[in-house]
């Protein structure tokens, strides 16, 4: 990995996952030393991972995630990426990387001025803050220390395939994921389309009049 400092696995404990909905898979957390970022980021290995896994870079969204927020995809690619990744066997990162990068206060900030008009990535310039503050060179890193060199990525966004190559990981494929629409999260959805060339298909994200506005996940 390019310029970056190596990181080490420094603990490992068996978790079983239980979802709201009955799912359940059992999973290995592995925690690091080493990580460029100084955060608490997690790797979630699933099943056998194999020489090519299947990976996602998942972004914690206490709204989504934890409280079942409709106003964000976050929850659902979630509990969907579990069970694809124990299905075929490989690793979910959980990066502590709250609303693309800026933090819950500043997101929270943001879904204000959403509510009176602006897309997600508006409210953000409109903060003074970066549409995306997110960096993955920390992804890489863990990466790197399980051993993993050659990947499918399971995501929508460019930006993080580009990173990890960037960064010295091969990233074989690029694996949509679902499309998880609510009555409160078509706009956040049709704006990372638009803004940030995430690849959903625009026909299934028509906008309802009168939407709010979304989650920065």
């Amino acid at each position: 990995m390019p310029d970056t400092p190596a990181a080490s696995p420094r603990a490992r404990v068996r978790v079983p996952l239980r979802f709201h909905d009955g799912y359940s898979a059992d999973a290995e957390l592995v925690t690091f030393h080493g990580l460029t970022d100084g955060r608490e980021h997690v790797a979630v290995v699933l099943g056998d991972p194999g020489p090519v896994p299947l990976v996602r870079l998942h972004s914690e969204c206490l709204t989504g995630d934890v409280l079942g927020s409709a106003r964000c995809d976050c929850g659902p690619q979630l509990r969907e990426a579990v069970e694809r990744i124990a299905g075929r066997g490989g690793v979910l990162l959980y990066l502590r990387q709250e609303g693309r990068g800026i933090g819950l206060y500043n997101k929270l900030d943001a879904y204000a001025l959403q509510d009176q008009g602006l897309d997600t990535y508006e409210a953000n310039a409109a903060l003074g803050l970066p549409e995306d503050a997110r960096d993955y060179t920390a992804a890489a890193q863990m990466l790197t220390a399980l051993g993993i060199g050659e990947l499918d990525l399971l995501s929508n966004n460019p930006d993080k395939a580009e990173q990890l190559r960037a960064r010295g990981v091969a990233v074989r494929d690029r694996v949509p994921t679902g499309v998880f629409t609510t009555a409160h999260n078509v706009r956040y959805l049709r704006a990372k389309v638009l803004q940030t060339q995430h690849t959903l298909p625009l026909a299934e994200l028509d906008e309802p009049a009168g939407l709010a506005e979304v989650c920065a996940g």
